[in-house]
């Protein structure tokens, strides 16, 4: 079985993560300011995700991973990414929980907490405004025009070796008169380069 996990796994249920991916069947929902509509878009992205030394707060012992994702629409491959954020996944094998801290070029800012065992195939992510562990923070100019109201992301490890990352994000906006969005991303990404192929049994 491709996906099989052999090892000590220190990564906890983020081990099968490790490397270089691709996925080339996105869909966007979003709010599309420039033509005052809601739409969906497909696109491209590219991930990954590098293992970081061991974390230490105190008696806390962290394992994880650093990560970058970037997304052009399709038609757009060769211009600017509509889409990019950067961040860490922390396995807490202790607590049993999975921290997914990440930044948007956006101005935005989010640790969002998953529950997790060692060899979970899903991990669900959530993060709310206030919240002192798994909260948001964003500029301004996003909290009077698009504020984020709560956050919400899945990422599943399927049988054949893939991975599937979805989100669903509220926004209240202003150009819809105050009312809230749900803004949704999904995407099948596919492993195109292993950083340790020999852990890798077939």
């Amino acid at each position: 079985m491709a996906n099989e996990i052999f090892g000590p796994q220190l990564l906890g249920p983020l081990t099968p993560l490790v490397g270089e991916w691709e996925g080339n069947v996105g869909i966007d929902l979003s709010y599309h300011n420039n033509d005052d509509i809601t739409n969906k878009t497909s696109y491209f992205e590219t991930a990954w995700f590098k293992p970081i030394p061991t974390q230490q707060n105190g008696k806390q012992f962290l394992e994880g991973l650093a990560y970058k994702s970037v997304a052009w629409r399709h038609g757009e491959e060769a211009m600017n990414p509509f889409h990019d954020e950067s961040g860490y996944l922390l396995w807490d094998k202790e607590r049993q929980l999975v921290y997914r801290t990440v930044v948007f070029g956006r101005g935005i800012a989010i640790q969002a907490g998953a529950e997790a065992e060692a060899r979970s195939k899903e991990l669900y992510f959530k993060a709310t405004p206030g919240d002192p562990s798994f909260g948001i923070l964003q500029n301004p100019y996003l909290v009077e025009r698009a504020e984020l109201r709560s956050f919400e992301s899945t990422f599943k490890f399927n049988e054949d070796g893939t991975f599937t990352h979805s989100s669903d994000i509220v926004l209240r906006l202003a150009a819809l008169g105050g009312e809230e969005m749900h803004h949704t991303d999904v995407n099948t990404l596919r492993r195109v380069k292993r950083y340790h192929p020999s852990v890798e049994f077939q």
